[in-house]
């Protein structure tokens, strides 16, 4: 049974908990640091374990942005606020919600790459869930031990074509933990109903496969049936523990991407984010241009450089988006 109850009320939300104040202190969606109030310091048995003074929000704001301006590197401070995360997310977003131009290049791209290229030298603290090949058969059992009563949002990579680095292994957790960060900050999504998931089917990376510091599966990338039987185990098993999540594919490679999303688009709630996200950005654009200058999607001629996976979802929206104007797809 869950030591943590949330409930919502008008105005507030209300967390009733059950654990010994070290357990407080490093759930970062309840620490509050300093914050902790008189009151509330005694009634979790918190005194003496943080200095007497009570920070209002305002003032660890300050102090964490002074921290954070002091960093020199953009690692340096991709880390700080990572590190700042899985301590207290409350000031997370309240740092970034209001220092956003400045926090947006160390919560994802661009520093997020580097943050990939060097997860297994990174890694502090776990945030997420890493599905791995060798656990296949146990694939039930730990998304059940996930300590999680409910999760709305997944984002869900394999690690295969991260960004534009190519194949990174578990290294792509770093993107699921942005995209999910983003979704809270802008979103309103709220953090203790998301799941950032890593599945890890091996990496043909031969740079980590070499590296004894790798974190990830040593074995060269599944394909194949083994691959089409570990993500629909996958899908059978986080659909049974959270029947109404949202499954956010996120950087499959072109080869996987379009048919996982063909073989489940109509089964559970999910959407690729390379196919179609970036797709409906684009030609929300497109639209919006053609409509300033009076013009017509009918008569205008697009070009796309390359056809990955995302060049190949704009191309078909464009196409989708013409049809509805009258066009057939053959013209």
């Amino acid at each position: 049974m869950s030591k943590v109850k949330r409930t919502h009320g008008k105005d507030k939300e209300i967390i009733e908990v059950d654990l010994d104040p070290y357990d407080i202190f490093h759930d970062p969606l309840l620490n509050k640091g300093t914050g902790f109030t008189d009151e509330e310091r005694t009634e979790l048995g918190l005194h003496g374990l943080i200095p007497f003074h009570v920070s209002s929000i305002e003032e660890q704001v300050k102090r964490r942005y002074a921290n954070f301006c002091s960093k020199q590197t953009g690692i340096d401070k991709y880390k700080f606020l990572s590190h700042l995360q899985d301590r207290n997310e409350t000031l997370f977003y309240r740092l970034c919600s209001e220092h956003p131009e400045e926090m947006l290049p160390y919560i994802y791209t661009p520093t997020v790459g580097d943050a990939s290229l060097n997860f297994s030298y990174l890694y502090n603290q776990n945030r997420g869930v890493y599905l791995s090949y060798p656990h296949r058969d146990r694939m039930e059992e730990i998304i059940n031990n996930i300590p999680r009563e409910r999760v709305d949002v997944i984002v869900v990579t394999d690690g295969a074509r991260i960004l534009g680095l190519g194949d990174l292994g578990v290294g792509g957790m770093a993107i699921p933990v942005g995209k999910l960060s983003l979704y809270s900050l802008f979103g309103g999504v709220h953090p203790a109903y998301t799941l950032p998931i890593t599945l890890d089917v091996g990496t043909n990376n031969k740079n980590l496969l070499n590296d004894p510091l790798y974190l990830g599966w040593p074995h060269a990338r599944l394909g194949g049936k083994e691959y089409d039987d570990f993500i629909e185990s996958f899908v059978q098993a986080i659909t049974k523990r959270y029947p109404n999540v949202l499954i956010q594919w996120e950087d499959f490679s072109k080869k996987q991407a379009q048919p996982i999303l063909d073989r489940y688009r109509d089964k559970v709630c999910c959407f690729n984010d390379d196919i179609q996200g970036t797709a409906g950005v684009v030609v929300a654009g497109i639209l919006a241009a053609i409509k300033g200058m009076n013009g017509d999607i009918k008569e205008q001629r697009i070009v796309l450089f390359g056809a990955g996976s995302a060049g190949i979802g704009i191309a078909e929206l464009i196409t989708q988006a013409m049809i509805q104007e009258g066009m057939t797809r053959e013209a």
